[in-house]
């Protein structure tokens, strides 16, 4: 077999990229915020952030183009604050692990009632995430693998879950005769959410960052670039492909969430929040479902108990392998592509197992503390999931700025070995670098100004406080070490 027939084909290349940055979840996520009006900002965030950005990361690698766009400091800093928008991730992930526990264990949230003197239930929450934390360190450190695969079964079951949804939805559909539980009533269905926290237009805007998450991780697909067959004319395709595909399957599912499931009745409930949507939703299709088939009214909520059960499964199976992984790859990623002397050498120190164990334990200590913070803040459960959302977004958007801002600099660059290059124009490269840059930075802004505008300074200070806070760490500890580089 030549080299040739070894390279990325346009087919396996969209498959690639589809599977890595698809996510079930984020459609239930956008009818929960925003209702149908959430389409419309899925399809900003693709035209505007996901295909240009991707265009650019195609050209680059993350440490090694900041530092050669631009120089060491910025290149250390922008990546301590790309690790931390990893740290935050498994902060919010790992709440939302163990709703996905108790949903696949009882079938339902039942979190909500774990609550035993003197812990409320968010603390006990908080607690069982720290422990699941230090858990999955000890186990990441000593270089257990195992544990990873188990995300190959829970990507076959949400594959499963996205299918069966649609399939059963369209059921749903046909027994009521085309008749929508979430009626369209015209153009303003599009454009108002039925949340009442997303009604300013300053709230409204500030859903960009959920839509720009729902297509985040894209960077990571770039590091496949030198193994496509003809890259300068098979990677543009396949971002297009996969960024239409994507659009219409986030469209398409979003809009049959409201053929079983009628916002204020089902969703407008104080016991129903971000970290358990999902699950409501579902377990709504299930009990239609067995309406739809002249099931008795126990058999029907068997049958959402059941639709429940098993995505909650599927999301403790992903959640599983994707916490043994993040816990390792983003920390030991930052600590190998580092200059050696801006970090101590503790720090930077690996185990019998190839893995950077006092790193990771540093990390593990930094997330619990976070958590425990959130977690006896004092919050309802609504707001407690809430503030570790928009935790997570921002932070992951954050680096974007970063990588986004230095691209027209990295363009500047001579004598660089390209092996692809789509923006060939100065002019464009720029223009397309400040829209881009805008859009991130208006989500970004304004969903930290939103609660800060509605008097709620506790989520404007956690849902700021990753990019400020490690961005602020990694600059005093590149000062600290700056000398060394003399």
């Amino acid at each position: 077999m030549d080299s040739q027939s070894r390279k990325i084909t346009y087919g396996s290349l969209v498959l690639m990229i589809f599977s890595a940055i698809f996510g079930f979840s984020n459609s239930m996520t956008a009818f929960y915020q925003m209702g149908y009006s959430s389409i419309i900002w899925y399809i900003v965030a693709a035209v505007a952030f996901f295909l240009p950005s991707a265009l650019m990361f195609a050209e680059w690698g993350i440490y090694s183009w900041l530092k050669g766009s631009t120089n060491e400091k910025f290149a250390f800093i922008g990546t301590f604050i790309w690790l931390a928008a990893w740290v935050v991730w498994l902060v919010s992930s790992t709440q939302f692990f163990i709703v996905a526990v108790s949903t696949a264990l009882f079938g339902s949230d039942k979190t909500q009632t774990w609550g035993f003197v003197p812990f409320n239930s968010n603390q006990v929450v908080g607690i069982l995430g720290v422990l699941f934390i230090l858990l999955v360190t000890f186990l990441a450190s000593r270089g257990i693998d195992k544990i990873a695969k188990v995300a190959t079964f829970g990507g076959i079951f949400a594959f499963g879950i996205t299918l069966l949804f649609s399939l059963f939805s369209i059921v749903v559909l046909i027994a009521h005769h085309g008749v929508l539980a979430q009626g369209i009533t015209g153009v303003e269905s599009f454009t108002t959410s039925p949340n009442s926290n997303f009604q300013s237009p300053i709230a409204i805007i500030s859903f960009l960052v959920y839509a720009i998450f729902a297509y985040g991780g894209l960077e990571t697909t770039s590091g496949v670039i030198d193994s496509v067959d003809k890259p300068e004319k098979t990677y543009p395709k396949a971002l297009i492909t996969v960024m239409i595909l994507m659009t219409l399957f986030y469209l398409i599912l979003i809009t049959m969430c409201g053929i079983s499931t009628n916002w204020h009745s089902v969703l407008g409930k104080s016991s129903v929040d971000l970290a358990n949507c999902e699950y409501v939703l579902i377990n709504n299709l299930g009990i239609e479902v067995g309406k739809a088939f002249g099931l008795s009214g126990a058999a029907a909520l068997g049958i959402g108990k059941l639709f429940s059960h098993i995505t909650a499964l599927s999301d403790v199976l992903t959640g599983l392998g994707a916490a043994f992984v993040m816990i390792y790859s983003p920390v030991k990623s930052f600590v190998l592509g580092s200059d050696s002397r801006l970090l101590s050498k503790k720090i930077t120190k690996l185990n019998d197992k190839g893995m950077p164990a006092n790193a990771m334990w540093l990390q593990a200590l930094v997330v619990s503390l976070i958590m425990l913070f959130v977690a006896f803040g004092g919050k309802a459960a609504t707001q407690f999931y809430t503030i570790l959302t928009d935790m997570m977004n921002v932070s992951s958007s954050a680096p974007y700025l970063f990588l986004i801002a230095a691209f027209p600099f990295f363009k500047q660059k001579q004598n660089l070995d390209r092996p692809f290059v789509f923006y060939k124009n100065k002019k464009v490269v720029w223009t397309v670098t400040s829209i881009v840059w805008l859009v991130v930075a208006a989500g970004i802004v304004f969903t930290c100004v939103e609660p800060i505008l509605s008097h709620d300074y506790m989520t404007a200070f956690w849902t700021a406080f990753g990019p400020i806070f490690f961005g602020v760490v990694g600059w005093i500890l590149y000062k600290r070490s700056e000398a060394k580089l003399d």
